[in-house]
């Protein structure tokens, strides 16, 4: 994350009681706009969709990946180094095993060529995609694994689970993995800012998935569009987790260039270098007084830096979100 401060329920139904009627995109203005849950609703049960629950064991196993490409190519997958170029090939060719659609776009920032990793999922329709991202670059100090590994393996994962069950919503599913996010989201600015208007309307919701292994975690759900928000709280309810609106990276990774546009963005996230209250411990667990994450943009961000507990909960919650937010 670029910021300028230093075990789920079964995958079948889960009853949880919400203010709101079921989440679901609709094609809304022309940015695309969500519809915001009915006040008129009373209380009501909302069951939460069967998606996957994810094998915590396969996310780490992609984080094991990026953390041996790291180390590999001289301790980091920063943008324009080999590590980032090996870490997109280790994505791509897993999604394209899996029978996605896959595009590398090239950009150049700081006198070094940047790549995106754009995966389309065959069929929905195109005229109203839900898309996933996450940025798979590291700052040149570490690996990475957290910041931002973590949302990239965790993403990977989710389209993996997608292909194995061969589904099929209603909405059409797109992922992306960007590059230069460290230096100021600059590989999610160029592809935003490369679309016509019209592939702008398309798109009609980007979860952001940044950081979502902290080894002293919170729960942190983007307080942008109402309905994606929502339907993140509506998961974590169904398991009892609590969660607090994300305020320490508010508006600094890859969710700001769509939501610049107009575009329905929403994420997760489980903290950086701000300290865990006394109170966050209580609910949460973990080490008050203590960052989120020591090793924040830091050596030490290696696969030893991941708190499996929350890799898990935010890998299943994403997966909650893209399947329930696509049908």
């Amino acid at each position: 994350m670029k910021l300028s401060v230093p075990g789920r329920a079964a995958a079948t139904a889960v009853a949880v009681t919400v203010l709101a009627s079921t989440a679901l995109l609709t094609t809304g203005t022309a940015a695309g706009a969500v519809s915001a849950p009915d006040s008129a609703n009373s209380a009501a049960a909302v069951t939460l969709a069967a998606a996957p629950d994810l094998p915590v064991a396969n996310v780490k196993a992609h984080l094991a990946q990026l953390q041996s490409i790291a180390t590999a190519n001289g301790g980091n997958r920063a943008h324009g180094r080999t590590g980032y170029r090996a870490s997109l090939d280790y994505v791509k060719a897993k999604l394209d095993a899996a029978g996605f659609t896959t595009t590398i776009q090239q950009f150049t920032a700081s006198s070094r060529t940047g790549y995106n990793l754009i995966a389309d999922w065959p069929g929905g329709d195109t005229n109203q995609v839900i898309m996933s991202g996450s940025h798979l670059d590291s700052v040149t100090a570490g690996a990475g694994i957290n910041d931002n590994g973590s949302g990239s393996a965790g993403i990977l994962e989710i389209a993996l689970a997608v292909s194995r069950a061969q589904y099929q919503p209603t909405k059409h599913l797109r992922f992306a993995w960007w590059g230069a996010e460290e230096l100021g989201m600059l590989g999610s600015k160029y592809y935003v800012n490369n679309l016509s208007s019209a592939n702008r309307s398309r798109i009609k919701g980007y979860l952001n998935f940044d950081m979502i292994g902290s080894p002293n975690p919170g729960y942190f759900v983007y307080d942008d569009d109402p309905t994606i928000e929502q339907t993140f709280k509506d998961y974590y309810a169904g398991i009892g987790v609590p969660t607090e609106i994300e305020t320490e990276g508010d508006g600094r990774s890859d969710h700001a260039p769509f939501k610049n546009v107009g575009i329905p963005v929403g994420g997760l996230f489980s903290g950086a270098d701000y300290i865990k209250t006394a109170a966050q411990a209580t609910k949460w667990g973990g080490t008050s007084g203590l960052a989120f994450d020591r090793c924040y943009h830091s050596s030490c961000d290696t696969s030893a830096n991941i708190n499996d507990t929350a890799l898990d909960r935010n890998s299943d919650a994403a997966a909650y979100a893209v399947w329930e937010l696509s049908e």
